[in-house]
């Protein structure tokens, strides 16, 4: 009998660690499962690299110190990305999986890349499949992950169905960094707007007002600006603290309703109705995802597995109740059309290409193609969201400033127009 090194996962997930002893590797994995024990990895004792065998028979095992979870981190959508690409074409060029597994993981910039990379070759060597190692990770590789492998695994074209997600992932991380990028702008000089006027509020103001009550007497009549400017200065300066504790609140209670289903539907169908954003977040959430339906039947995934997939990961509450009520349809046998137009949540182009995709036989391309005309839309919008609101800002930061500059310098300018004459 031949002794074998494991490490598995037991009914509640926690991993074991052991030896088994057996003729060969298959029943040994055998014997583990029989025992309620799901593999990991399992290798000839002494075999796992890092692990000598003793002369005496012992095992000599080299000693790694984890490091702690807080200095892992997590995997970062774009690491993912860049995994993805690097892994389809390792795979496409004719590579065997574990091998590019194990030179992705030797090459891992990351300690949370390389933990999960490490952990996944284990999983393989342990005679799980890909899909079953990506399932072992559900913070880093969501349920489109994992069943976009498992399609790719059970029609022979895992190269593929890699190729399909990391262009995915690709598209929505070049989208998510435009937004991002096209927001800094305006949030940076909206902070420093709101920093300055807080400070001039708090600290410059006030003294403006006790130069006037020196010069002018307490009973003169100040312009209407300066009464406007100074009675926000005595009224931020006494609510200060309950306007934070209550800003700090509200965002509070907010994160809390959004915990819950019926407060994230009611702050996703708010975010929705938004001016200017609100359309901006409907074409995104539609792009991703149609894309994201496209890419799940064109490789081989049942509708209404796919269907359960783009629900949870649309990113919007009202949006994925669309999806629902869809699911629910084609369920009973109809089309998708009707219930999506039914939800109100989705253009008629969208309705009119999911249509004409049903009736040809096409639908995973005409979704495709609404994902890609949305992804352009979206990049439109944000160009000229940027371009409009460059300029708003400034306004907006010049007639902050220039209204207190005028508020405080008008009695100033009365003054000394009295005094000359």
């Amino acid at each position: 009998m031949k002794r074998f090194e494991y490490v598995a996962a037991d009914a509640s997930g926690q991993e074991q660690r052991g030896l088994v002893e057996a003729n060969d590797m298959a029943e040994a994995q055998l014997a583990l499962r029989q025992h309620g024990l799901t593999p990991r990895s399992l290798v000839p004792e002494g075999a796992r690299p890092g692990s000598k065998k003793k002369k005496g028979g012992g095992l000599n095992m080299e000693l790694k110190i984890p490091l702690p979870k807080f200095l892992r981190g997590k995997v970062k959508t774009k690491d993912l990305t860049v995994l993805t690409r690097q892994l389809a074409t390792l795979v496409d060029s004719g590579l065997p999986l574990l091998r590019g597994l194990r030179i992705l993981a030797k090459q891992a910039t990351t300690p949370a890349v390389k933990e999960v990379l490490q952990k996944m070759c284990e999983a393989v060597e342990g005679g799980s499949n890909f899909s079953e190692a990506l399932a072992q990770h559900p913070k880093t590789f969501d349920q489109l992950y994992v069943n976009m492998a498992k399609a790719g695994e059970a029609g022979g074209s895992l190269n593929e169905s890699l190729g399909r997600l990391a262009d995915m992932l690709e598209k929505g991380q070049k989208l998510k960094s435009k937004v991002k990028s096209a927001m800094t702008y305006p949030t940076v000089v909206l902070c420093i707007a709101l920093g300055i006027t807080a400070f001039l509020m708090a600290t410059v103001i006030p003294q403006f007002e006790k130069l006037f009550k020196d010069m002018l007497g307490k009973n003169a009549q100040l312009p209407a600006i300066t009464q406007f400017v100074v009675g926000i200065s005595n009224n931020f300066v006494t609510y200060a603290v309950p306007i934070v504790f209550g800003v700090v609140a509200l965002v509070f209670l907010i994160r809390m309703a959004g915990k819950t289903a019926k407060g994230r539907y009611a702050i996703d169908y708010v975010k929705l109705k938004a001016p200017v954003f609100g359309e901006i977040m409907r074409k995104g959430a539609i792009a991703r995802s149609t894309r994201t339906l496209g890419t799940l039947m064109s490789s081989g995934v049942p509708v209404l597995q796919a269907l359960d997939i783009v629900r949870d990961t649309s990113g919007n509450a009202v949006i994925a109740k669309a999806y629902q009520d869809i699911h629910d349809a084609v369920k009973e046998g109809e089309n998708m059309t009707p219930p999506m137009e039914a939800s109100k949540q989705f253009p008629p182009m969208v309705v009119s290409m999911v249509d004409v995709g049903e009736e040809t036989g096409s639908l995973p391309d005409m979704l495709t193609r609404v994902a890609t005309t949305y992804d352009g839309e979206v990049d439109d919008a944000v160009n000229a969201m940027t371009s409009i609101i460059e300029p708003i800002m400034i306004v907006f930061l010049a007639g902050i400033v220039g209204t207190i500059v005028i508020a405080m310098f008008s009695p100033l300018m009365g003054l000394l127009t009295k005094l000359g004459g």
